[in-house]
């Protein structure tokens, strides 16, 4: 590694779907195609229950891309992000077991959409403080902006849950579809080779990147830095 590589800002998303995914529409070298034209330099592929989408883009030339393993796995609660991990996490575990077995694998766990209700989101109706430190206990990383998230408290309730716990934040596109690809990301700074170096990089701080067409990200964000408590 050099000296300047530690100091590069890289665009990264953290919660991407391919075809292999049941509810995704992209082929996985498609996706890696579209994150580099659209900017991005590390792309996490978090297929439901499967990693056969990222272990097919890894077989291809990503230069300029970095491909992450992850999955969304579906735990008794709600859904949960792993990331570099090396083996499917199974389904069907409570969320403590779920985020053991990501971090027994030597990954990171992370909260996706976790209070929006229209999906199987694991912080849907937690409102008192026991039930918010259960969730922080159990993640790396909280999502306070999904791109699929349509109702704006939803993404509020995760930035308090961030802000509250000292959790990094982080935006996702969570896209399913082309033109998803590349809308929402977090800037950080390198270098990102490994979980530890990751979670590293989030928890020396973030810039959220929001490029959707149906928000004016510029005040959306400054909103959301608001909640964080960060100019």
């Amino acid at each position: 590694m050099t000296a300047a590589e530690g100091q590069k800002p890289h665009r990264i998303d953290l919660h991407c779907h391919t075809s292999a995914s049941f509810d995704g529409r992209v082929d996985p070298l498609r996706l890696v195609q579209l994150a580099r034209e659209r900017g991005l330099t590390h792309l996490a592929i978090t297929d439901h229950e499967t990693l056969d989408g990222v272990r097919r883009a890894g077989e291809v030339d990503t230069a300029g891309v970095t491909v992450i393993i992850g999955q969304e796995a579906r735990s008794t609660e709600g859904d949960m992000i792993a990331l570099f991990i090396e083996q499917p996490v199974p389904s069907g575990l409570t969320p403590e077991q779920t985020a053991q077995e990501i971090r027994a694998q030597g990954g990171l766990v992370g909260l996706p959409h976790p209070f929006d209700t229209t999906r199987p989101s694991i912080g849907r109706g937690a409102v008192r403080f026991q039930e918010l430190s259960r969730l922080a206990l159990l993640a790396d990383y909280v999502e306070v902006h999904n791109g699929r998230v349509r109702d704006p408290r939803a993404n509020e309730l995760a930035a308090d849950l961030a802000r509250d716990f000292g959790l990094p934040a982080v935006a996702v596109s969570d896209a399913h579809t082309e033109p998803e690809v590349g809308w929402c990301a977090t800037v950080v700074n390198g270098p990102l080779h490994s979980a530890a170096q990751l979670l590293a990089a989030l928890r020396n701080g973030t810039m959220l990147s929001v490029r959707e067409p149906q928000v004016e990200a510029e005040g959306f964000l400054g909103q959301l830095r608001n909640r964080l408590g960060r100019t």
